[in-house]
């Protein structure tokens, strides 16, 4: 023990704290310099430093107060079970659970009331919230959130908050009062508290109730389910044409960032955007709801592409802050180098196995056989004593791995995407498989310059896509790993992942690995989402780029020699994609990918 140092002992302390509020022996606290989050009895709490600040070990504690209590008190089947399909509907639905489970902690203890509110306080200060300066930047979602918490627990709404809180908070009081009330009163009752909430939605118009869209009747041939699949959508775009007043951008977009893209609900009102700064703190909504069949007159437009960039990693950053960063992902690499490089091991042997060589013998030329030798010895002239190696086919292959490089993978999932490329290149380098590592992302939040100049344009009406794009080169087919390695680094860099528009981007994946010269062609995507951009999505049709997406991979799928394989973490990819698989924890990502790869390459 006296080996101890006091962080160590804050640890087993807070372990100890956290194990008693979750009623659970299995918990275990981690340090983690990402954003704090929880998976299963695993929570990743902020580390608070050696000499452990009060302020910083408050923000500690209130994560891990925040984990504990929603694994005592509340239900990720029932949550899931109503939750609405509508992106800013949904955030604020997870955004309320996570007042109630917190409120039943901070009620019941000072001590704990004031680890939260430390904990909040490190989230709203990145919050879009507390940047606010009109009613139409206010994300509804944070602020509704503020106010129930306010209501619940009597604790008052942080400094940095309050501006943008009090634009909205007599419209939200008007259309929400009273269910306040009643939230109030079903506290320990999750059910109870769920039906009031989505109650408390329909009334701030963030959903719609369900007798509206069974109004239409036009549905023509379709069957019971698929009628109501479509009201849905239709619901969702009747919202984004038909918005309360003062909340109509934040429904679309500016409270979007209060959604996490994983398929476990958040833990806190928007957990992943702790340790962004200024515009970075605007995380998308993944939107993951179900598709109806896209309408045959379906075009897809871009606006412009002049300030699109294909950008190599080592141009987006100098040498010495690439060196930096992959020294940090080398740090968070130990922790996973044991089960992915024994993966990696396995795929090697398999891959070597099929490359295998054999042998024709008794041949009247080649190699001396050495079972002959004797013979060779003792009669030279004798025939039949050689042999030649004979090749086993083995396509010449290239693999091609596209990261979706969004801010909802921030964190723990692109750290292990990252690392998991790593290891993949090099094991597949090793087996004579060139590998190219490709990135997708957008230059600015919310639209860019080529935004700028549909507004200064005069706004013409379906524009098509108008944020920037940003694809960026990690390693190319050709090039050495030992090469590329520092490259992987960047997607740790702060304010790199942004938005996301997988269509555009599978298409220039798809068009690099045709101009490739190798027999066998595999294109893997690893994604955590439905492709966002809020400036996009704000002006055209409902679910424009997500349309786009599925007519490029049914494209590829059927028209293109490029084999299509996808992993989903924590997101239903086998929507879109033939080949697919859906991972629910990051931490299976090494051994997806791998085991996915083996499959292709064991297929004839």
């Amino acid at each position: 023990m006296s080996d101890e140092s006091p962080a160590d002992r804050f640890k087993s302390v807070l372990t100890g704290a956290s194990r008693a509020i979750a009623q659970d022996t299995e918990v275990e606290v981690n340090w983690t310099a990402d954003a704090p989050s929880s998976t299963g009895t695993t929570f990743r709490v902020p580390m608070p430093g050696r000499s452990l600040p009060r302020a910083a070990a408050m923000q500690a504690r209130g994560y891990a107060d925040s984990f504990a209590l929603k694994l005592r008190h509340h239900d990720d089947k029932l949550h899931m079970r109503k939750a609405p399909s509508e992106p800013s509907a949904r955030a604020a639905y997870d955004a309320v659970e996570a007042v109630r489970y917190e409120a039943l902690g901070a009620n019941a203890y000072a001590g704990m009331a004031d680890n939260l509110d430390a904990a909040l306080m490190a989230r709203i200060a990145s919050d879009p919230i507390s940047r606010a300066d009109t009613p139409d930047a206010v994300p509804i979602p944070a602020a509704l959130a503020l106010l129930l918490r306010e209501k619940l627990t009597g604790q008052p709404i942080p400094e940095v908050a309050v501006p943008g809180v009090d634009m909205v908070r007599k419209w939200i009081e008007q259309k929400a009062g009273k269910d306040f009330d009643a939230l109030a009163n079903s506290l320990e009752d999750q059910k109870a508290f769920q039906s009031l909430s989505l109650d408390m939605l329909q009334h701030l118009e963030l959903t719609r109730s369900e007798e509206v869209p069974q109004e239409p009747n036009d549905a023509d041939d379709m069957d019971g389910d698929e009628e109501t699949e479509e009201q849905e959508d239709g619901g969702e775009q009747g919202q984004d044409q038909n918005p309360a007043e003062m909340a109509a951008e934040p429904s679309s977009g500016e409270d979007e960032g209060e959604s996490e893209s994983e398929g476990e609900t958040s833990d806190d009102m928007d957990e992943g955007d702790e340790g962004q700064e200024g515009d970075e703190g605007m995380l998308p909504v993944r939107p993951n709801r179900p598709w109806t069949d896209i309408p045959d007159s379906f075009d897809y437009k871009v606006f412009t592409e002049a300030f699109d960039e294909v950008v190599g990693a080592s141009d987006l950053c100098d040498e010495e802050e690439l060196t930096r960063l992959r020294a940090y992902l080398d740090a968070q690499l130990k922790g996973l180098q044991g089960v992915v490089t024994r993966l990696a091991n396995r795929l090697q042997r398999r891959l070597m196995a099929q490359q295998n060589r054999s042998w024709d013998f008794d041949q009247e030329e080649g190699l001396i056989d050495a079972a002959r030798l004797a013979r060779v010895v003792v009669s030279p002239g004798q025939s039949l004593s050689y042999k030649v190696e004979r090749d086993v086919e083995f396509k010449d292959t290239v693999v091609t791995l596209l990261l979706d490089n969004s801010g909802s993978m921030r964190g723990r999932p692109i750290s292990i995407a990252a690392i998991s490329a790593d290891v993949l290149a090099r094991t597949l380098e090793r087996c004579g498989v060139k590998v190219e590592i490709l990135g997708f992302t957008t230059r600015a939040w919310k639209g860019g310059q080529g935004r700028e100049a549909w507004l200064a344009s005069g706004k013409p009406a379906h524009p098509g896509r108008l944020n920037d794009l940003r694809h960026i080169i990690y390693k190319k087919a050709d090039e050495p790993w030992r090469r590329a390695k520092k490259n992987l680094g960047l997607m740790m860099r702060e304010g790199l992942l942004k938005e996301n528009i997988d269509g555009e981007a599978l298409l220039w994946a798809h068009s690099r690995m045709l101009a490739r010269h190798e027999d066998r062609r595999i294109l893997m995507v690893i994604s955590d989402g439905a492709p966002v951009d809020d400036s996009t999505l704000s002006v055209n049709s409902a679910g424009y780029l997500e349309a786009h997406l599925r007519r490029v991979i049914e494209w590829i799928e059927s028209k293109s020699p490029v084999q299509l394989v996808a992993i989903g973490i924590g997101h239903d990819v086998t929507r879109y994609y033939r080949r697919a698989v859906t991972i629910m924890d990051a931490e299976q990502l090494g051994g997806t990918m791998i085991e996915q790869l083996a499959g292709l390459f064991e297929e004839e």
